[in-house]
């Protein structure tokens, strides 16, 4: 898109060298650089030129841009918005005179042979900072609801940075950059795009609205090589710089007839073909419908049904439908009733698009046909677009609809299938296995059997103690478990623990998303690592203590009667010897029946103190297993649950935040 040439002037070349040379440094014929000039019409009141910043930078723009240039006679005195310095010469001093007449729709204040001295400029005059609504302008101001989403969403993408990688937050990212970029900017301007493919007339529906030829029409294809924007009033400039949009393609609308439907607070980009050949021309598309509050397609006759409109642009846009227009160009190309023939098949191809038909009072995009040559049914568009403009909710709309769209593309990455809970059971099944691991069971036997070979060692005959003592007297100390497992045993414990850790890792991310599910694993795993260590460790602390079984309190008793059946039998014995010897009177029966007592009530005694040594020895059994079971859970609840509870304690974070965005619960 080009530059409308200054129709009055009488001499094109003086109208170019007084734009080479306003600053020196002109930009060549035909250029559409991304950024304006950076020469300021008021050079003669003082003002300095300044290097231009970079263009399409939020915050950023031209000078040209920002500031107003010329002053016009004042019975036209309105704000301009960054247009070339038009009519001064080398020296900044004016060359045109105030009666001349300018309805080229220029967007530029005059220059008058008496510019007006600095001090004497409206505070509209000064040129408007980057990043910030211009002086006598509002800022945009969101709703409550609005201001929740995106807090929620800024939340999310917080708490999702560890988690998800920067490509599939970006996008997120580049809404709340843009919401908070566009809220610093006026609210009381709308800016509307006019997109459309080669040949369908968006120019010239451009010039129409307009009201002056701005945008070159014509058959060279394609012919709008760069956007320009038309304000219809004054403090648009920050917007239009945002859009990187130099001054030399800004203009403004020359004034309707009464009765015309204003267009107040409008801002009318017109952009190069969105199909065109030429890279750059789509990239310049692409980047402009990413900031601007809304958008008007234009479509002909011909290429209504294009693929590439539809799937590139419509259906991916179909939730921006209440800030869309599609318009039905060149209707006067059309025999009788084949206007509204065309149109009811463009309203299906919109409706499987997915796009809301505002129809019936219902939200959505407006459809509209027309002739921009012969001016049929844009009478319709411009009332509709006034009352459009004239709402002053369309940047928020936008906002909302951007969210929704960033919020629709994050669903595969925080809606669950099923809960994200950890259940009880998965837990036990976790710390039984770390049980089996560390042979929580077979310590608890082990420590059973030691208490009951203590108790038949204190309570048994002393007769057979002694031999125990003696077939004993190589091995380990009594009561003393080995806490030390077999090469091979250490690796089947080892292989257990691992095996726990995958099944409970799998278990906790079930249903979770990839990235939060992958998370979990990697957390569960990272707390394996060490794990068979630690439980050894602990195993030998949590093991039995050294030395015998405490013994309980029959035990004495016990002894008692087995010393007594001993010191019957050694009573029976010496007797039955002396009588043999010839010492005592021969009397058989009652040494006899001692010994008997003694050799009978010994074992008897010690099969008694068995059968009442196997509650306690089972107890004590049970005892140490829960020690070491208590002792594998706590570590592996320190080490692989706990750091799986916090990941899955993040993600329903920001699963709650990823609701509010969506403003419904997620399941």
């Amino acid at each position: 898109m080009t530059a409308v040439a200054d129709q009055n002037h009488t001499d094109r070349k003086d109208h170019t060298d007084r734009m080479d040379h306003s600053d020196g440094t002109g930009p060549p014929d035909g250029a559409d650089r991304p950024q304006g000039r950076t020469e300021h019409a008021g050079a003669a009141g003082g003002h300095v030129p300044q290097p231009a910043p970079e263009a399409g930078r939020p915050g950023g723009g031209t000078d040209a841009g920002n500031a107003e240039h010329a002053r016009v006679p004042a019975a036209s005195s309105s704000d301009a918005v960054g247009a070339d310095p038009v009519g001064a010469g080398p020296s900044g001093a004016p060359t045109g005179t105030a009666a001349e007449p300018w309805d080229d729709g220029l967007i530029a204040r005059r220059a008058t042979d008496s510019a007006a001295p600095d001090e004497d400029r409206s505070p509209l005059d000064a040129p408007s900072r980057g990043g910030s609504s211009a002086p006598g302008t509002l800022p945009l101001a969101y709703d409550g609801a609005l201001r929740s989403r995106l807090d929620a969403l800024r939340e999310l993408v917080g708490l999702s940075r560890a988690r998800l990688d920067n490509h599939t937050l970006a996008e997120a990212a580049r809404v709340l950059d843009e919401a908070s970029a566009r809220r610093r900017l006026s609210g009381q301007h709308t800016v509307v795009a006019i997109a459309g493919a080669t040949g369908s007339g968006k120019s010239q529906l451009f010039n129409a609205l307009a009201g002056v030829t701005i945008s070159e029409t014509g058959v060279r294809r394609p012919t709008t090589s760069s956007p320009i924007a038309c304000s219809w009033s004054d403090g648009a400039a920050a917007l239009i710089d945002r859009l990187g949009i130099p001054g030399r393609l800004r203009r403004r609308p020359v004034p309707g007839p009464e009765g015309e439907a204003p267009l107040t607070g409008l801002v009318l980009v017109d952009l190069p073909d969105h199909d065109s050949a030429a890279v750059r021309h789509r990239d310049q598309v692409d980047r402009i419908l990413k900031l601007v509050d809304a958008v008007i397609w234009v479509v002909d006759p011909e290429k209504y049904a294009d693929a590439a409109l539809h799937e590139r642009y419509l259906r991916p846009m179909a939730g921006h439908a209440e800030v869309m227009f599609v318009v039905l160009n060149q209707v006067d190309r059309l025999p009788g009733e084949a206007a509204e023939q065309i149109l009811d098949d463009l309203r299906r191809l919109l409706d499987e698009d997915g796009v809301a038909l505002g129809e019936h009072g219902e939200p959505g995009a407006t459809v509209l046909a027309l002739s921009a040559l012969n001016g049929d049914g844009l009478g319709e568009l411009r009332g509709v677009l006034g009352k459009f403009v004239a709402e002053r909710g369309a940047a928020a709309r936008r906002v909302s609809a951007d969210v929704d769209a960033a919020a629709t593309a994050l669903r595969p990455v925080y809606a669950a299938g099923q809960g994200v809970e950890l259940a009880e059971d998965a837990r036990e099944e976790f710390a039984d296995r770390l049980a089996d691991a560390v042979g929580a069971t077979a310590a608890g036997d082990a420590a059973e059997r030691a208490w009951l070979r203590n108790a038949n060692r204190a309570c048994g005959t002393p007769w057979l103690r002694l031999w125990r003592w003696y077939h004993d007297r190589g091995g380990p100390p009594t009561g003393k478990l080995a806490v030390r497992t077999p090469a091979d045993t250490e690796a089947t414990a080892r292989q257990r623990v691992e095996q726990a850790v995958r099944t409970v890792s799998d278990r906790a991310s079930a249903g979770l998303p990839g990235p939060w599910a992958q998370a979990v694993r990697e957390a569960a795993v990272r707390g394996s690592q060490g794990l068979s260590e630690s439980l050894d460790e602990l195993a030998a602390g949590a093991g039995l203590p050294p030395g015998r079984p405490p013994r309980p309190g029959w035990w004495p008793v016990a002894v008692l009667a087995q010393a007594a059946m001993t010191l019957l039998q050694v009573v029976g014995g010496l007797w039955l010897a002396g009588q043999i010897a010839g010492v005592l009177a021969p009397n058989l029966w009652v040494p006899v029946l001692l010994m008997l007592c003694g050799i009978v009530g010994g074992p008897l005694v010690e099969w008694s103190c068995r059968l009442a040594a196997r509650g306690p020895a089972r107890r004590y059994g049970q005892e140490a297993e829960r020690r070491l079971r208590e002792a594998a859970a706590s570590c592996g609840r320190a080490r692989v649950l706990d750091p799986v509870a916090a990941e899955l304690l993040r993600y329903r974070e920001v699963r709650e935040q990823y609701g509010k965005v969506m403003r419904a619960g997620v399941g």
